[in-house]
């Protein structure tokens, strides 16, 4: 089973915020998730986020592939050195 670290869309119309999620990569993006890792609005100015950071580097050991701009949030987090 490949595993994806992505977002799940959460919100109203046209103000959306976002959860990290970890999920098969076959399941639809606000389908069932495997665990919760953290938070994302880019509502905000600047842009917020909190995140797990022990879970997060436990399912990238575990083989987890971030998405994009998971990826960069974790850069920022300083989770991920790149």
């Amino acid at each position: 089973m490949a595993v994806k670290i992505r977002l799940r869309r959460m919100g109203q119309k046209k103000s959306p915020y976002y959860r990290i999620v970890v999920a098969d990569s076959r399941s639809p993006r606000d389908g069932r998730c495997i665990a919760e890792l953290g938070t994302y609005d880019p509502n905000t100015d600047p842009s917020t986020y909190k995140v797990d950071e022990e879970a997060a580097k436990k399912w990238l050991q575990n083989g987890a592939k971030p998405t994009e701009v998971v990826n960069k949030i974790f850069k920022v987090a300083g989770i991920v050195q790149d």
